[in-house]
This record gives structure tokens, C-alpha cells and sequence, in this order.
């Protein structure tokens, strides 16, 4: 039976690396609906070794060091920490300097950032020396969506993959072939991101499309039959936990059967609660299952589980993603910035209320920055909750140093990743 981070982080530490600032003392109120908090452990286990691993990445010790770093942030930095930015612009300078003075815990970067593979390089090492200069001894989180097919902000500097449907398709004519092609494609992809001075991917979606009447997800979902996306999802998962690079299974607990774009607006769906649990959750709990290290929320209006609320801001979502599922790692809402919560009140600071790890891509990084560190201050969220969420974050980052160490990039990463490419297509066609 896995660790729960609320057991795991009883356990002693030697040798943790602490950041620079003041240590503030826990706010008591409680933490986030469906959360669980480091500060009530559970002194059963007190004596578990530092090694055994966790289920989505860390090891209980990773744990315990993550919760000493994080204890010792100030609240400036405890705020950065849930961060995940977003900038205009292709200069490495100025989103580098933005890391470190807001103690970011990393940016994501799409294509509008993007000019060349120099540029991403040099953008890229920024960052990382940026969150080194911030005092920090584990990678930051650079992340980029590169699904395949036309969700790939890296197009035309890394390996083009086909669409995700292709994976589908792959296991649907051969399903012991078709995971294996699948995991490879992952693993190269992974492969070639850290090459290119990535941390994190925004994949694999585990979404099961409706086809035509969904105008969101589409070939970027793996079928229309739960049962094969599941394999998909969970090969996919292990490719990139093997290449060192950190997923995302997305978009929690299912975008597929919605009929508008949350990009734009709060989609509505009417699935009943039995419907989602046989269409859509079976590809994240496969995910699970599969170690998935972290899970994106949607920007879904469930009215079966949480009417006229996001999912990635309501707290029952949030609790059936831990509770039903068993998810213990990083849960992080899809981009704040997107036209259904974009007008919410405070979305960064509901989300962390309802249970989110990590804050992606908010409309204005520093103005929410300011506002989350205000919430900590005034008491509106608990620092537990906050310290809990980044708590996660850091230990994978620990695990993350670890994996990139265990796994070195080869040489011919270009040539490995084209020819999986190039087997996922043909298995897949």
C-alpha cells in the first residue's frame, strides 16, 4: 500500500536543503476541502524508510526534504512556490528575472515565446540559473504543451508526432504492440524535451472524445472507447516517467464530452455522476495506476458533482480526484488565463482553497503573486494548505533531479525520437 503524504512526511531528515527566508509560523485553520495536511501526520509512520517510493514519483525521505524547504519559505517565496507563469515575449532576460524575483515555480511556454531552437535553448538556461540564483537546489518547472499532432508549441524545433489519436488507433490494431509504441513515443519525447532544457510536459490528455460534437479535445484524445484510451494513457505515462521528464494527464475528470470551448467559456456538462465514471474517469484512474505524477483540472461546469462551479476551482472535484482515485501527487488546474474562469473572483486563491497544487498560467503572474501572498498573510487561504501544495511541487522537483540523473539523454536523441515517431505513425495508420 502506498505512502499517503500525510504519513510519508513524518519522517526525519538529514542533510535537507533549506531556502533563504524566514520561517513563519503554520496558519491554523484548516486546510482545503479533500486535502490533506502535512501537520497532522500520522506518527504510524514514523519509522518508514526514507526510500520507499510513493507511487507518483518521490520517495517518502524526497517528501520529508520538501517539507523541510518548504517550512522554511518566506511567504513570498511559499507563494511563488504554487506558480506555474505565464509572459509575452521571446527575451530570456526579462521572464528569468521574473522567476527569480517572484520565486516562481516555473513558467510555461508556448509558441507565442518561441523564435527558434537557440533561442529556446538559451531561454531555457536562463530559467534553470534563475532558480539557482533564487537559492533553489532543484529544477524549476518549465513546461510546455507537446501533445503531438497540432497541440505542439515546439513545432519546428522538436520532433513532429502525430496527433494522440494516433495512439488510439495503434492499440486498437494491435494491443501489446500499439502500448509499447506508445510508451517509446512518450519516452522519446520526453527524451528530447529535457535535451531541449524542459522539466515538465502538459501531456498526455486522457480525455475520451465524443467525436464530432466535441469542438475541444478531438484527435488530441486517444479513442472514444475508455478502454483504449486507458492503455494509451497509461503507456504514455510510463514513456515519459522512464525518460525523467515530469507529465501532466489532463484534463481532470474529462473534457471530451463537453460541446463548447473553455478556452472561451465555462462549458456545461450534464453527464450524471455514473455517466462520468464509466466515460471519463477510466483513463485517469489508469493514469494513476500507472504512477502519473501530476493530474491537470479542467474548466468544466459539472452539474452532477459541482453545478455552476469550474472543476478546477471546486473542492468536491478535487476530492473525488484523491478520495475515488487515490491521486496523492501534484494537482494543477489548466490555464487560469482561459475565458471560462478568467473572470472569476480570485480564481488563483479558489483554486488553492479547493485543493489545487499548482496555478497555471494566470492572466497576470505578478498581480496573482501578490494577490496569493496577501491571502496567505490575511488568513483568506491557510498557510498549511499553501505549504501542503508546495510541498508536492518540491518533492517532485527532488525526484525530477533524481530521474535526470538516473537517465542521462543520449547522443542521438534527434534520430531515437524520429523513429518513433515515425512507429507511431505507421502503427497507429
Amino acid at each position: 500500500m502506498r505512502p499517503t503524504l500525510r504519513a510519508a512526511l513524518t519522517v526525519p531528515v538529514v542533510a535537507v536543503g533549506v531556502l533563504m527566508g524566514c520561517t513563519a509560523t503554520p496558519d491554523p485553520t484548516p486546510a482545503g476541502t479533500g486535502s490533506t495536511s502535512p501537520s497532522s501526520s500520522a506518527t504510524a509512520s514514523e519509522t518508514a524508510d526514507p526510500q520507499s517510493p510513493t507511487g507518483w514519483g518521490p520517495t517518502v525521505g524526497e517528501l520529508a526534504e520538501a517539507e523541510s524547504i518548504v517550512a522554511a519559505m518566506s511567504v513570498e517565496q511559499l507563494a511563488g512556490q504554487v506558480i506555474v507563469g505565464r509572459y509575452l515575449g521571446s527575451d530570456p532576460a526579462g521572464v528569468a528575472t521574473m522567476l527569480r524575483e517572484h520565486h516562481l515555480a516555473g513558467v510555461s511556454i508556448t509558441n507565442g515565446n518561441v523564435v527558434d531552437e537557440a533561442q529556446v535553448r538559451e531561454m531555457t538556461a536562463a530559467l534553470t540559473q534563475a532558480a539557482e540564483d533564487d537559492g533553489r537546489a532543484y529544477p524549476p518547472v518549465l513546461g510546455v504543451d507537446q501533445e503531438g499532432g497540432y497541440v505542439s508549441h515546439l513545432r519546428g524545433i522538436a520532433t513532429e508526432f502525430p496527433a494522440f489519436a494516433a495512439a488510439g488507433a495503434a492499440i486498437d490494431a494491435d494491443p501489446a504492440n500499439g502500448r509499447e509504441v506508445v510508451r517509446q513515443a512518450a519516452y522519446a519525447t520526453g527524451l528530447e524535451l529535457r535535451e531541449l532544457g524542459f522539466t515538465w510536459v502538459f501531456a498526455p490528455v486522457a480525455d475520451v472524445t465524443i467525436g464530432a460534437a466535441d469542438p475541444t479535445i478531438g484527435t488530441r484524445s486517444p479513442s472514444q472507447d475508455p478502454a483504449v484510451a486507458s492503455k494509451a494513457t497509461a503507456a504514455a505515462v510510463r514513456g515519459f516517467e522512464e525518460s525523467g521528464v515530469v507529465s501532466t494527464t489532463k484534463h481532470f475528470p474529462g473534457h471530451g464530452a463537453a460541446t463548447s470551448d473553455s478556452h472561451d467559456t465555462l462549458p456545461v456538462l450534464d453527464s450524471t455522476l455514473d455517466e462520468i465514471r464509466s466515460h471519463d474517469l477510466p483513463p485517469f484512474e489508469a493514469a494513476v495506476d500507472a504512477n502519473a505524477p501530476a493530474v491537470m483540472l479542467s474548466h468544466l461546469d459539472l452539474t452532477a458533482i459541482a453545478p455552476g462551479v469550474p472543476a478546477s476551482l471546486a473542492p468536491e472535484v478535487y476530492t473525488m480526484l484523491r478520495d475515488e482515485l487515490g491521486f496523492e501527487g501534484v494537482a494543477i488546474t489548466d490555464s487560469l488565463g482561459m475565458g471560462a474562469v478568467a473572470s472569476s473572483y480570485k480564481p488563483a486563491v479558489a483554486a488553492l482553497k479547493a485543493g489545487a497544487d499548482l496555478l497555471l498560467m494566470p492572466v497576470d503572474t505578478v498581480e496573482t503573486h501578490r494577490v496569493v501572498t496577501r491571502a496567505i498573510d490575511s488568513g483568506e487561504v491557510s498557510r498549511e494548505r499553501v505549504e501542503e501544495a508546495a510541498t508536492r511541487v518540491v518533492a517532485l522537483g527532488l525526484w525530477q533531479q533524481r530521474a535526470m540523473a538516473r537517465t542521462p539523454v543520449p547522443a542521438e536523441v534527434s534520430t531515437l525520437a524520429q523513429e518513433a515517431a515515425a512507429a507511431l505513425t505507421a502503427a497507429g495508420s
